[in-house]
């Protein structure tokens, strides 16, 4: 497997090594709390963009600290797997008692950061660490249940942007939100399984998973994000057709998507979103249209 990784630290960690523990490329997923006010037409308000920003800070301190205590909780099943074992816990570069001791600190600080924006967005960070945290000791090993923790994370990661700027959710973005995000994470789990590394599985859970329950997962999850998405889409002729055209590219979005996964793609959804040429341009051109129903249809 290459180099002998060291079990032990070698001193005081660099800044680059506690950085790298804290996986700043997924703090990408953090965008979602972007959702809320966006869609409500607000972010361009100069408190609205000030706490949006500062809300943002607060999810990434948190989420990094759960990112933390779950590489603490794998280090010996990473340090089997081809590209986890580079992680800084798992590699030795970051010792568990330290990797603790930040996620403690960032757990901390990110909810008195939050503070400063609502009290309501400080509750919702509070239930995402409590949520993530469960995941990490138990959640993760009992089948479909880890799917739904992973994608409640999701949904509130878009509470969050809603906490933030008093903006009200409506069903049909919690519908939306979370069909989305069950479709995501049951992409992730079948390419985990069927992918490049399904031969590197560290967790027996995984296993239990069927490609044939997994596929149909993918589906209903693709049909709710449709469903529910067109009929909000389609109750605002107020605002032009530009609404009920972004229906157009959602559906090839979660097509194009679905056939990576069935390659073998989508164990890091994140990577995947940003290297693929064809779902980035989708998502482009959703975001345009989807702003142009906000700004131009009014």
């Amino acid at each position: 497997m290459g180099a002998r990784l060291s079990s032990k630290p070698a001193g005081r960690p660099s800044f680059g090594v506690v950085i790298r523990a804290c996986r700043p490329r997924q703090w990408t997923k953090n965008a979602l709390l972007l959702a809320a006010p966006v869609a409500a037409g607000v972010i361009t308000r100069e408190t609205v963009a000030r706490d949006v920003a500062i809300a943002f800070v607060a999810l990434c301190m948190l989420s990094s600290a759960t990112y933390l205590l779950n590489d603490v909780r794998d280090r010996a099943d990473d340090r089997r797997h081809p590209r986890k074992a580079s992680r800084p816990i798992a590699s030795g570069q970051l010792s568990p008692r330290a990797a603790l001791a930040i996620a403690a600190g960032l757990a901390i600080g990110g909810l008195a950061l939050a503070t400063t924006v609502r009290l309501e967005l400080a509750a919702v960070g509070c239930g995402y660490l409590i949520l993530t945290a469960s995941y990490s000791l138990w959640w993760r090993r009992v089948i479909a249940v880890d799917i739904l923790a992973i994608a409640a994370g999701f949904v509130l990661r878009a509470a969050a942007g809603g906490a933030a700027t008093d903006v009200a959710l409506s069903r049909w973005f919690l519908v939306v939100t979370s069909c989305g995000a069950i479709f995501v994470v049951a992409g992730k789990r079948y390419a985990e399984l069927f992918g490049d590394a399904r031969g590197e599985l560290t967790r027996m859970t995984l296993r239990r998973y069927s490609a044939s329950a997994l596929r149909a997962t993918l589906a209903v999850a693709a049909a709710g994000v449709v469903a529910a998405y067109a009929v909000w889409a389609l109750g605002r002729p107020e605002h032009g057709p530009w609404y009920a055209v972004t229906i157009v590219p959602v559906v090839i979005w979660l097509s194009r998507y679905a056939v990576l996964v069935a390659r073998g793609a989508g164990e890091a959804p994140e990577e995947l979103i940003l290297r693929d040429r064809t779902l980035l341009l989708l998502t482009l051109a959703w975001t345009a249209l989807f702003l142009a129903g906000i700004y131009v249809g009014r």
